[in-house]
């Protein structure tokens, strides 16, 4: 049989995915000063032991008050490097591309952590406190959120250059791949949206100068991230409050292509609170119309997320050509082999051959056993 698209492998510039299964960047907030640590390699180790083709952190704050609470990850300091770098080592080691998310917070910044009960701030007895967040504006995210301090222009520039520095980082701590958070209400969308944008100076005003932050930070990381190597930027395609559409998306996909960009990992919403894809009603594949319209509209590779569950939903996005790419959030947490259980599914690993050889002889075994074979 002809081999599924889902499991056919992807060139991406100097690198090979060697499928179009994607673990999604997901916040876990069990990090301390920004570093990469026991639970984050048993996290994301045992998805490149199910398969998956690129393996995703994740995100990774460029600066300490970049991150959404003090558990995240960082790239702001060359300390943090070897301890990505024994992450990396594990997960290529299986076969998978190494990927990580550089990020800023921005106004939805100094955060609790999703889990913790009202009034903590992290972990009791851990002596989380507080920070000073930032935005376009001093609008907060929404009601009860912190007030921000409106960036200069100076420190705008400031930020560009530590993204670019965070990009170097994730480069010497060996990442195969590099996505830039441009979604989900974080800096880069606050100054994409006119609802959390409203500067009067270059960085505001009309779209080309609310973009202008962020292709300016796209510019820069491009620079100095090898040329071999593939770069993606994640956008929410519409924020959820109508203050960024799907044309703008387009129009900032072309804008991305231009600079070098590769693949543009579609989400939504998020712009107002800490909801992701409010105001997009959910479904099977909600956000797959999403990334057809950027791959087919910009003519530039497309990540699918959102609600896509197994193996024959996943092939039929990619048969569509709704985009190139599969990403698998939530559903990987519940389903660490998902990429494994996919291709058997698809009926392309009948004998268990894509499967790590310390396990896949147990479980043919267990064929024989049960009578299936």
């Amino acid at each position: 049989m002809q081999k599924p698209l889902l499991f056919s492998p992807l060139k991406l510039r100097g690198v090979t995915a060697p499928n179009r299964c994607v673990v999604s960047p997901m916040v876990q907030f069990r990090a301390t000063d920004g570093l990469v640590n026991d639970f984050h390699l048993v996290h994301l180790g045992k998805f490149a032991l199910g398969k998956f083709g690129i393996v995703f952190t994740e995100n990774c704050a460029v600066e300490p008050r970049g991150r959404v609470t003090q558990g995240d990850l960082g790239l702001w300091d060359d300390n943090q490097i070897a301890s990505h770098k024994r992450l990396t080592a594990f997960i290529k080691g299986e076969g998978a591309l190494a990927a990580t998310q550089i990020t800023h917070s921005g106004r939805k910044g100094s955060t609790p952590r999703t889990f913790d009960k009202p009034g903590e701030l992290g972990p009791p007895g851990a002596g989380w406190k507080k920070w000073e967040v930032v935005g376009p504006t001093d609008l907060p995210a929404a009601d009860g959120w912190l007030k921000p301090r409106a960036l200069s222009a100076a420190e705008i520039e400031e930020l560009v250059a530590k993204f670019a520095a965070a990009a170097k980082r994730a480069d010497a701590a060996g990442y195969d791949v590099l996505e830039i958070h441009g979604a989900h209400g974080y800096l880069l969308a606050q100054f994409l949206s006119s609802i959390s944008n409203t500067r009067n100076d270059k960085y505001g005003g009309d779209r080309a100068g609310r973009m202008r932050f962020p292709l300016d930070v796209v510019r820069a990381v491009r620079q100095v991230w090898p040329e071999n190597k593939p770069l993606f930027v994640r956008v929410s395609a519409v924020d959820g409050g109508g203050g960024w559409d799907v044309d703008d998306t387009v129009a900032f996909a072309q804008e991305l292509k231009a600079l070098g960009v590769d693949v543009v990992d579609c989400s939504s919403g998020g712009i107002a609170g800490a909801a992701t894809a409010a105001g997009v009603k959910r479904g099977l594949g909600f956000q797959v119309p999403f990334a057809s319209a950027v791959k087919k509209q910009a003519g530039i590779s497309t990540m699918a997320v959102g609600l896509i569950l197994d193996g024959p939903q996943a092939e039929a996005i990619l048969q569509e050509g709704d985009a190139d790419l599969i990403a698998i959030g939530r559903q990987a947490l519940y389903e660490p082999f998902w990429a494994l259980h996919a291709a058997q599914a698809l009926g392309c690993d009948p004998d268990f051959d894509m499967w790590t050889p310390e396990y896949g002889w147990w479980l043919e075994k267990r064929e024989h056993t049960l009578g299936r074979k």
